[in-house]
């Protein structure tokens, strides 16, 4: 596990388990940290320089966003997805998606459809795999913000921690990056037109394309 995220010293800091829930976060959701990898308390401990308690905490938190399993004999792993899981949560994100921008669209600034075209333009122009799911989040998230709902934002973002890895892989190996890039500019397109109702409908669209992608690169798979 040593090396798969940055540790850093926060032996006297006080919001230590906030910091390595952080960390591991990040490490889980861009895939540093595979399925099934232990979370060792007395390992991670020693990488931040602070005791067992905020670790605690910090799994413990990363099991409530369900990121992580307490599995007998083992202790905390990193948890895994079954493809049923990931399409219940692709299912759930497009039915919420679509009424979240629906909400936003009739608000939006040209400020907000502006900072989503530079999102769309590094996400088209990105090469680094790593880069795919901030920038995919951070188009989303921009259009999303300006409904002015908070809760519904804040569930999203969880749903999207428990597939972004898989969703990672699923643009690398089915080259589903252009199709991506057509897709956000056609919800672009519809929020500065004004038509919520369309920028739904694209939007639900988009995110059950990318469950339909994933399933078939899963079942594709060969099998061993």
């Amino acid at each position: 596990m040593a090396g798969k995220f940055q540790a850093v010293d926060i032996g006297k800091t006080a919001s230590a388990a906030t910091i390595i829930f952080n960390a591991l976060r990040k490490a889980i959701v861009e895939g540093d940290l595979s399925d099934g990898d232990p979370l060792r308390q007395d390992e991670i401990a020693r990488m931040f320089n602070t005791s067992r308690i905020p670790v605690r905490e910090a799994l413990t938190m990363l099991e409530q966003q369900g990121l992580v399993k307490t599995v007998r004999y083992k202790g905390a792993v990193v948890a895994a997805l079954s493809m049923q899981e990931a399409s219940e949560i692709f299912d759930f994100r497009a039915f919420l998606e679509a009424e979240v921008i629906r909400q936003a669209v009739p608000v939006m600034s040209s400020g907000v459809l502006d900072q989503a075209q530079q999102f769309l333009e590094k996400f088209a122009a990105a090469s680094e795999p790593m880069e795919y799911g901030d920038l995919n989040r951070g188009f989303h998230a921009t259009l999303y913000r300006a409904s002015g709902r908070p809760y519904h934002l804040s569930v999203i973002e969880n749903s999207m921690d428990r597939i972004d890895r898989y969703l990672r892989a699923q643009l690398v190996l089915s080259g589903g990056m252009s199709r991506a890039d057509r897709e956000h500019q056609a919800i672009l397109d519809a929020c500065r037109k004004g038509d919520a109702d369309k920028a739904a409908q694209l939007t639900a669209d988009h995110i059950l394309g990318a469950k339909a992608s994933l399933e078939e690169h899963i079942h594709a798979k060969p099998q061993t």
